[in-house]
């Protein structure tokens, strides 16, 4: 049976309203485990709270410890374009980590990891095609990542500007890198909450609706995916 983890920053809500009674808790001291078992597949729900830092280690938790076969991730994200309005589904292609800086040492742009050919991390191209084919609404994103809640408008047209990025959130990074450090593939699809000019008001607003939104689509996803 194909075992899938599941990384949720602050969305465990629309988790738990989804899944209801059916969900089992796990004794784990490191994480708020819980399992959701279906025809085909086990999903192990790891909610690890905001960050880069929490998301790879719940990334790296699910793959070291639960031995899962695929990570996923759903949650709200900041829109950066005007397309990018509240409720829009992304499936997200590739991930900058935007805060990632070590150009005044080493001979790279800002953002970029030197075992990657340019600043974008990639995310796995055959789960994303699969997404995209099952749920067909879906927009294909690049996602800026970074350990910052960004609530400008200005702060997020420079961001778009800069990187090219559609959408911006606080997660995405830190489970990419986690992933493909160990050839593990994984996907994850984002709801906008907070438009270019909605600011922190409007995710607050938004941020339950918008969740339940992302994990109709990942659970629809998650059926159709191939065995």
């Amino acid at each position: 049976m194909k075992k899938i983890g599941m990384i949720v920053a602050v969305e465990i809500d629309a988790v738990l309203k989804k899944y209801g009674g059916s969900i089992e808790r796990l004794d784990y001291t490191t994480f708020d485990v819980k399992k959701y078992r279906a025809d085909g597949y086990e999903l192990y729900i790891v909610s690890c709270g905001a960050g880069e830092i929490a998301a790879a280690a719940a990334a790296q938790f699910l793959i070291s410890e639960l031995k899962v076969d695929m990570v996923v991730n759903f949650g709200v994200v900041g829109g950066l374009t005007p397309e990018m309005a509240v409720a829009k589904l992304c499936v997200v292609e590739s991930v900058v980590h935007y805060d990632f800086d070590i150009s005044e040492c080493d001979d790279c742009e800002p953002a970029r990891y030197s075992n990657y050919p340019s600043i974008y991390i990639p995310t796995a191209s055959e789960l994303v095609d699969a997404a995209v084919k099952i749920e067909p609404s879906l927009k294909r994103v690049i996602c800026a990542s970074g350990d910052k809640f960004v609530a400008s408008g200005e702060k997020k047209r420079a961001m778009h500007t800069a990187y090219g990025a559609d959408i911006c959130e606080m997660e995405a990074a830190g489970i990419a890198l986690t992933c493909n450090r160990n050839g593990v593939p994984f996907l994850m699809i984002k709801a906008v909450s907070d438009a270019m000019d909605g600011g922190a008001g409007e995710f607050t607003r938004e941020l339950n609706r918008c969740a339940d939104i992302c994990i109709n689509a990942m659970d629809k996803i998650i059926e159709g995916l191939p065995e």
